[in-house]
């Protein structure tokens, strides 16, 4: 139990002195990390990285109906560290990706990591968290495509485009000002910003020009549409935030997750 004794002073004017009182406070946490954790949403398995190839389009055998997909590449991916709640408070799984050529770009520190591992320099290494041990593998674990089932959802995570600096219309949709009828060269301004004098100033949040894109971003619910472990590729649906060549994150649905058999 962690307690402190600090001192409170007392803005209204009091009959009795003196004017300032101590008072014990309780410090301790109302929940512990691994009290917190299965509060929380999260999948019951790891995730994995992959780097987007682009789009293609898929044609369903039965129907013929066309789908556009975006193919995501799962090279070389690997199982680099576990996390459990004795050591570290949440269960999660390091997964690195592909094969770094230039062990010159990754420090001493990773290079040393990853050789305790037993696995070869990655160029990228990120940190998936789930619920329980049940998730845990062993390391030096290689992940392929067929991780996932066909037809599961999935959420994919990833940076998207940046667009620079735009202004209004292209960042936040709006309509712009009247095309003429006085209009002075502000046919796509956004118009007053101002506020009255109280409260004096523009609140946070409100639309303006400003740096667009280039912000971490989550798709919930894509679905896989074919799996290749020949070629380690994955086939989801629609498309994904990102350029060609990006990486991505994914992991099991969180609103519609995988039945286990």
């Amino acid at each position: 139990m962690f307690r402190q004794l600090v001192r409170s002073y007392v803005t209204k004017p009091q009959l009795v002195a003196p004017s300032t009182v101590s008072k014990e406070i309780d410090l301790t946490p109302l929940k512990t990390i691994t009290q917190r954790s299965p509060n929380r949403w999260l999948p019951q398995r790891t995730g994995v990285i992959g780097k987007k190839l682009g789009m293609m389009p898929y044609f369903d055998p039965v129907t013929g109906d066309r789908i556009a997909c975006t193919v995501v590449e799962m090279n070389n991916v690997e199982v680099m560290m576990q996390r459990t709640p004795q050591e570290n408070g949440y269960y999660a799984l390091q997964i690195g990706y592909g094969t770094q050529r230039n062990p010159l770009k990754l420090s001493r520190q990773l290079l040393g990591h990853m050789a305790n591992v037993q696995v070869n320099p990655k160029s990228k290494v990120c940190e998936f968290q789930f619920k329980d041990q049940t998730g845990l593998l062993p390391l030096g674990t290689l992940l392929k495509p067929s991780f996932f089932k066909p037809l599961q959802f999935i959420d994919a995570q990833a940076i998207s485009k940046g667009k620079g600096f735009a202004g209004v219309m292209k960042r936040h949709n709006f309509k712009g000002q009247p095309a003429s009828h006085g209009n002075s060269l502000t046919h796509r301004h956004g118009g007053s910003y101002g506020m009255h004098q109280d409260p004096g100033r523009i609140l946070p949040g409100k639309k303006m020009p400003g740096r667009m894109g280039g912000i971490n971003v989550t798709l919930q619910n894509l679905q896989i549409i074919k799996i290749d472990d020949t070629n380690n590729v994955l086939w989801i649906k629609g498309a994904i935030p990102g350029p060609t060549g990006s990486y991505v994150k994914i992991q099991d649905s969180i609103k519609k997750p995988l039945k286990q058999n």
